[in-house]
């Protein structure tokens, strides 16, 4: 089980929102790098990247501290982005920058096409976000719930090539007040490609949970809040992750 730290990124800064709340912000640090070579430190595996201003203005906003961040874990450990992705070329930069994975979200419900086509130019490193509540997706920042059913179009975004799906509980992230174990498990039996929980973690007893259910395809789950308000510490629950999942390190 991959727990991997996310570091979430509005005018230069990391923090942290409540609910996707733009207003809602707490700054944890206004060192972004640093961050990340605090968690990569910390035993993290991957980190998870947002570019808050991004998603809100369909086009990146923090590229300079994302430059930055990439520089600062080198080549230890790969950086998944997502936030304002739009186009093939801002994809095209992200990787050509070291970027791993690039996430799309809004823009796979909006576009599918466009996800197609990131899917066929950029094989292996195209992530889908998918954002939901109450088993509907949702869009634009969270403010818009669609009709569209979550495994419904998980299914078609698996077909189209996606190497894995973040599945985000809006109703939870934030909150600490725990995964939504059921949902989580219920996407990822119906696809073949993992999934990567989000949303909600608040300790280490919702890792148990996820580490429980492993097998059904859960790889990895987000997190954000918790670690940063020392809800647990993020080397114990990752090494008591892999003890849980029978991992070895070396």
């Amino acid at each position: 089980m991959l727990l991997i730290p996310a570091i979430d990124l509005k005018d230069g800064h990391c923090v942290r929102l409540k609910q996707g709340d733009m207003e809602d912000v707490t700054v944890f640090s206004e060192d972004p790098a640093e961050m990340a070579r605090h968690w990569l430190a910390q035993g993290a595996r991957r980190l998870h990247l947002v570019d808050l201003n991004g998603a809100v203005a369909g086009k990146p906003k923090n590229e300079g501290v994302i430059k930055q961040i990439v520089a600062a874990v080198g080549d230890d450990i790969p950086v998944q982005l997502g936030g304002g992705i739009r186009d093939l070329d801002t994809i095209e930069r992200y990787l050509d920058d070291g970027i791993s994975y690039v996430i799309i979200g809004t823009a796979a419900v909006k576009n599918p096409g466009f996800l197609h086509d990131a899917c066929s130019a950029f094989p292996g490193h195209i992530i889908v976000g998918i954002d939901a509540k109450d088993g509907k997706v949702a869009v634009d920042g969270w403010s818009k719930l669609t009709g569209h059913d979550v495994i419904d179009l998980a299914k078609k975004f698996e077909d189209y090539g996606v190497e894995s799906v973040i599945y985000t509980d809006i109703g939870r992230d934030g909150m600490l007040g725990g995964v939504n174990i059921e949902a989580t498990v219920k996407l990822a039996q119906a696809l073949r490609i993992p999934v990567i929980a989000s949303g909600g973690i608040g300790s280490l007893a919702d890792i148990d949970a996820l580490c429980a259910v492993e097998e059904e395809g859960v790889i990895g789950a987000i997190t954000g809040r918790a670690i940063y308000e020392g809800k647990f510490d993020f080397k114990v629950a990752q090494a008591r992750a892999d003890e849980l999942n029978g991992v070895t390190e070396g």
